[in-house]
């Protein structure tokens, strides 16, 4: 990767990190949980990246970045799904009691 090729990534991935950061901040509070909870569960998608670069064989570098990748995600994913239960549980009728 040549210097410029790399000072234009880093501008993109700045660049990307602010408008995520305006785009979440506008995002009510109302559909902020099923959004959220959405967006966690896309994350299966980056546990089957990461298995495949931490598998593959390109050297000690990707397999412990694939590896904390895979651990990351996967703690987004649990959490994202945790978060889901709990809200969906707000709907949920009390149980009717006994006479």
């Amino acid at each position: 990767m040549t210097t410029e090729a790399l000072i234009i990534a880093i501008v993109i991935f700045t660049l990307s990190t602010f408008l995520g950061v305006e785009l979440i901040g506008r995002v009510p509070p109302t559909l902020h949980t099923p959004l959220m909870s959405g967006a966690n569960a896309v994350s299966g998608i980056t546990i089957v990246g990461a298995l495949i670069i931490a598998g593959s064989d390109l050297g000690w570098i990707s397999t412990y970045f694939g590896f904390i990748a895979i651990v990351l995600a996967m703690m987004n994913v649990a959490g994202g799904y945790a978060v889901t239960d709990r809200m969906l549980g707000m709907f949920k009728s009390a149980p009717k009691e006994k006479r």
